[in-house]
């Protein structure tokens, strides 16, 4: 569970990135992502222009509604449906996580601290939890 000040820190760094292209933000996430795991590229279409600006949409979508997490729960629970269609693998949502820090340590540079590494390490770890449980599910048709 996040505290208050967490959620605060969260929304406020992700501000710095709202001013920033989506197109760049999602390059440079993706571009960490594949470095670190080049099998998972082959998931992702080629042309990545609309999975950067999916990617920058629902980050600021869940940091919105941080303070509020059953609002989103149903949102993640779909997308995690999604993903395993897409063929994601539970074990994959740890990179992700970790591609997701060096973007933002990356982009906010000097600003980037221990507080701020913890409260993004509990935003993420909230919201993979959710979808690798929703992930297990039956998928409903």
């Amino acid at each position: 569970m996040m505290t208050r000040e967490e959620i605060l820190l969260v929304k406020r760094s992700w501000r710095i990135f709202q001013q920033i292209n989506p197109l760049l933000v999602g390059d440079v996430f993706y571009s960490n992502l594949f470095a670190a795991h080049p099998r998972l590229r082959k998931m992702f279409p080629k042309d990545m222009a609309q999975q950067y600006q999916k990617l920058v949409d629902m980050i600021s979508y869940m940091v919105q509604r941080l303070g509020e997490p059953a609002l989103v729960v149903a949102e993640i629970r779909a997308l995690a449906e999604k993903h395993v269609g897409y063929g994601v693998k539970t074990s994959q949502y740890d990179a992700v996580g970790k591609a997701l820090l060096v973007t933002l340590q990356q982009g906010l540079g000097t600003d980037w601290n221990p507080a701020l590494a913890e409260a993004w390490t509990k935003c993420y770890t909230m919201i993979a939890d959710i979808m690798v449980e929703a992930g297990k599910a039956p998928i409903a048709k």
